[in-house]
C-alpha cells in the first residue's frame, strides 16, 4: 500500500539531513577517505542524528517513516559527494534491514532492528564470494545443522561494511546438492567464536567505505539464526534485489545532480579564451545534455519509488532504474570532469572523487550486463 507523503515534512526532513551532514560528516570526510575508513562511532551519530533505518517500523524500533524518507537519507550524502557513506548506509538500512522486517521473526526483528535503527549494531549481507559473484547459486559457503546449531565454514569477499559489521546476513549451501533451493540465509552474530574479518581491501574508489573479505571456520551458529525458512533463501534474495537495485538507481541519480552542479558552479566562473567557460558553446552543448540526462533518470527512478510503495515494482522494472542511472551517472561524471579539465584529475576538485566513485555503481548490486540480460527475458525470454 502506498504511504502518503506530506511533501513539506518531506523537506523538512530532507534539510536535517543536510544540516546533520555538514556539521558531522563534511569537515571530517577527507580525513576518512585517507585513512580508508570512517570511524564506528560515525554509525551512533546518525543513528541519534534518526538517519539510520527510517522505515522500520515503530514496534521494532524505527520511525514509521514512508520508503521515500530512507531515500532520502542515501540521495543526500550522494548529492554532497559522500559515496562511500552512502553505500554503506544504503547497504545497512535499505538491504538488512528490509530483509529482517519482511523475513525475520518476531525475536529475530525485536533483537537487532533496534540496534541496527541506533547504530549500536551496524549490518552488512555477505553473498558473494571468491569464485561466486553474480552466479550465486555456484556459493560454496556451507551450513550443516548439528543438533541444535549449524556449523557455518566458507568465505565471502567485497563485503560491504565487513569491518565495522555486528551482524552478517550470510548466504550459505544447507543442501549442496538443490541447486538454489539449497541456499538458506543466516543471522549471523561476528562476535561469536569462528568468525574472522580479513584485510579492508583497497579500492580505486568509495575509499572511506570499508569493503571486506570475511571467514567462517567451524563456526557454530544457533538454529535460532536462520533468516526464513531452510532452502528459500535463493527466493529471498531475488524477493529483496529490487529494492537494492532502486535504491543504487537512486544513489546514482543524486550523484550526478551533485556533480553536475559542482560542474555548473565551476563553468559560471572559469574563464577561458578570454571568456567564461560557461559561455563557449561547449560546454553550453556538454552541460545541456548531462541535465537532460540527469532530468530524465530522475523522472523514471521517481516513477519506480511510486511503484516500489505500491508493491508493484517487478524485477525487470528495478533493473532498468538501476542499468539507466548507474549508467548516466558514469557518463555524467566523466563529462563534467573533462570541463574541470587539469584541475578535475587531481584529488583537491572533489570532482575526482566523484569520478572514481560512480564506477562501481555498474557492478555491485548486479553488473550492467547482469541487469541487460534481466530486462531482454522480460521482453524477448530466455535466449
Amino acid at each position: 500500500m502506498t504511504s502518503v507523503v506530506d511533501k513539506e515534512e518531506l523537506e523538512m526532513f530532507r534539510e536535517s539531513v543536510i544540516k546533520a551532514l555538514e556539521t558531522e560528516v563534511t569537515p571530517h570526510y577527507e580525513a576518512w577517505e585517507k585513512s580508508g575508513i570512517v570511524p564506528r562511532e560515525l554509525w551512533n551519530t546518525l543513528g541519534n542524528a534518526g538517519m539510520l533505518c527510517v522505515d522500520v517500523p515503530e514496534d521494532w524500533g524505527g520511525c514509521g517513516a514512508p520508503f521515500l524518507y530512507s531515500v532520502v537519507v542515501g540521495e543526500e550524502m550522494a548529492r554532497m559527494g559522500f559515496g562511500a557513506l552512502s553505500t554503506n548506509v544504503m547497504v545497512h538500512s535499505d538491504i538488512v534491514a528490509p530483509y529482517l522486517s519482511h523475513i525475520g521473526n518476531e525475536e529475530q526483528r525485536q533483537y537487532w532492528l533496534p540496534k541496527m535503527v541506533s547504530g549500536e549494531a551496524v549490518g552488512a549481507i555477505a553473498m558473494t564470494e571468491p569464485g561466486a559473484g553474480s552466479d550465486l547459486q555456484a556459493i560454496r559457503t556451507s551450513a550443516v545443522k548439528d543438533g541444535d546449531d549449524y556449523i557455518l565454514n566458507g568465505s565471502k569477499t567485497f563485503i560491504t561494511n565487513g569491518q565495522h559489521a555486528d551482524m552478517v546476513i550470510v548466504a550459505a549451501k544447507t543442501d549442496p546438492k538443490a541447486g538454489a533451493r539449497g541456499i538458506s540465509l543466516f543471522l549471523v552474530d561476528t562476535s561469536l567464536p569462528g568468525y574472522s574479518k580479513g584485510r579492508n581491501l583497497d579500492k580505486i574508489g568509495q575509499h572511506s567505505g570499508d569493503t571486506s573479505e570475511l571467514f567462517f571456520s567451524d563456526m557454530r551458529i544457533p538454529a535460532s539464526a536462520l533468516l526464513g525458512e531452510e532452502g528459500q533463501g535463493f527466493m529471498y534474495l531475488m524477493r529483496e534485489l529490487p529494492r537494492e537495485r532502486l535504491v543504487i538507481g537512486a544513489l546514482g541519480v543524486a550523484a550526478a545532480r551533485g556533480a553536475l552542479d559542482l560542474t555548473i558552479a565551476y563553468s559560471q566562473e572559469r574563464e577561458l579564451f578570454g571568456q567564461k567557460l560557461a559561455q563557449l558553446q561547449n560546454t553550453r552543448f556538454e552541460i545541456a545534455r548531462m541535465e537532460t540526462d540527469c532530468r530524465v533518470n530522475r523522472a523514471f527512478v521517481d516513477e519506480c519509488i511510486d511503484l516500489y510503495e505500491k508493491g508493484e515494482l517487478d524485477a525487470p522494472t528495478a533493473s532498468m532504474a538501476k542499468y539507466s542511472a548507474t549508467e548516466m551517472q558514469c557518463r555524467v561524471a566523466d563529462g563534467c570532469l573533462q570541463l574541470f579539465g587539469g584541475y578535475g584529475y587531481t584529488s583537491e576538485y572533489p570532482i575526482s572523487r566523484a569520478f572514481i566513485d560512480a564506477r562501481v555503481q555498474r557492478i555491485y548490486g548486479g553488473t550492467s550486463e547482469v541487469m541487460k540480460e534481466i530486462i531482454a527475458r522480460s521482453v524477448l525470454g530466455k535466449a
